[in-house]
């Protein structure tokens, strides 16, 4: 069993910055892709970002791309979400989830993931 914790999201303009952070807990955190994905009211949740079990390959959506940057750190059981550069449409709930999968796999497919947080909340304002 992992359990997430996401943190860092508010109230931002655009042009600003944020981290978000993916505290997970459970004995078996690192043998997991891990990914963020946002959700708007009325929309399905949409893939933002996801990083492989061991850390070495990530995506990003094209949407993000050059804006937003996904990092996991090991030593705290943590994945980031580096978001640069926030516009309007950025706004949303933001959630970690994670899978259990092989080394090197990044998972983009929200069906597949099995560990979800509770969200937070970033809202920007133009």
């Amino acid at each position: 069993q992992v359990e997430l914790v996401e943190s860092g999201g508010g109230p931002v303009t655009a042009g600003d910055s944020l981290r978000l952070s993916c505290a997970g807990s459970g004995g078996t955190f690192s043998q997991h892709a891990v990914a963020w994905f946002r959700q708007v009211p009325g929309q399905e949740r949409e893939f933002v970002a996801g990083v492989s079990r061991g850390g070495t390959k990530t995506t990003v959506a094209e949407s993000v791309e050059g804006r937003f940057t996904v990092s996991r750190e090991y030593a705290k059981s943590t994945v980031y979400l580096q978001m640069d550069s926030l516009k309007p449409e950025d706004t949303g709930v933001y959630y970690c989830a994670a899978v259990p999968v092989l080394p090197g796999k990044i998972v983009v497919n929200v069906k597949e993931y099995q560990y979800w947080g509770q969200g937070t909340q970033v809202t920007v304002s133009s």
